[in-house]
């Protein structure tokens, strides 16, 4: 886990709190955690934040929804609204332009943003990244879980545990009680509960919100030059690996890694690669980003 220090803050955007973390110093990489139950930004890159901080000022929120963040998010339209609050902590903290790394739901937020307003990112980094091919095909097993989670019976460790162990990484046993545990106390917020920030999209809109929802279908995807780094486990569960070579032929300025035996959760079950690659993609002499 994280062991450089780091110092803590909060801001308010459009009047809603957003909590994030710092470390290092040098060119503004933002990272975006999933969204998963009980997730939250140091949580989800604890086995990277030492190693880009000697490199990068690491700017790591949680997400509007989750953590120490105002919860509640608009669902008819998430990813833009997830956009438009990072984008609003960039404008609170003065930064015109950052490197963004997203991971599943925050890798959506990020390429939303850079669909948005491409003047604001430097490059992306994306990791099995949602909105990809999102309505194209049924739920995945691992969706569905995650979908469910506060439906039903409603939370309990016990569906928790499987969505991690079962769903989120290739290898389950790899999981320590302690990190379930950590998520499970944050999912159970009653602020959460009575409004989980991800579920599946219903009511007389959930179509539209479902095609917002598909970045592959945005006609700006093809026009983004934006220098990405797209990563996916080839044993993703949740997000299905297509989605790689997808996203990659979509776009014009794009790098596919595809690793085996690694699950939805790349950055934590490959740390030592994740952070290798995306330390020198992102370093001013990558030879990977060649816009």
């Amino acid at each position: 886990m994280t062991t450089t220090a780091l110092t803590e803050h909060t801001v308010t955007v459009a009047g809603r709190s957003i909590f994030y973390a710092e470390a290092g110093a040098g060119p503004v990489v933002v990272m975006l955690h999933g969204g998963g139950p009980g997730a939250s930004g140091v949580s989800n890159y604890g086995r990277n934040i030492d190693a880009l901080a000697e490199h990068f000022r690491v700017i790591v929120p949680d997400m509007p929804g989750y953590g120490r963040s105002t919860k509640g998010i608009d669902k008819a339209d998430p990813f833009g609204f997830l956009a438009d609050m990072i984008r609003g902590l960039l404008d609170e903290l003065g930064i015109e332009t950052a490197h963004l790394i997203g991971n599943s739901y925050g890798g959506a937020a990020a390429l939303r943003l850079a669909l948005d307003t491409p003047h604001r990112v430097g490059k992306l980094v994306l990791m099995g990244p949602g909105g990809i091919g999102t309505t194209r095909a049924l739920p995945t097993a691992g969706l569905n879980s995650l979908l469910s989670y506060y439906a039903g019976a409603g939370p309990s460790r016990e569906k928790l545990g499987t969505f991690i162990r079962n769903y989120l990484v290739y290898d389950g046993n790899s999981v320590p009680d302690e990190l379930i545990d950590l998520r499970y106390r944050a999912s159970i917020d009653p602020e959460v509960v009575a409004d989980p920030p991800l579920t599946r999209p219903s009511g007389p809109k959930a179509l539209r919100t479902l095609w917002r929802m598909d970045l592959t279908r945005d006609s700006r995807l093809k026009n983004l030059q934006t220098p990405t780094l797209i990563l996916w486990g080839r044993d993703d569960k949740v997000n299905r690996p297509s989605g790689g070579p997808m996203l990659l032929n979509a776009m014009p300025n794009a790098e596919l890694v595809m690793t085996s035996h690694t699950g939805h959760w790349m950055q934590w079950e490959r740390s030592a690669l994740f952070n290798e690659l995306v330390t020198e993609f992102l370093g001013p002499d990558s030879k990977l980003a060649h816009a």
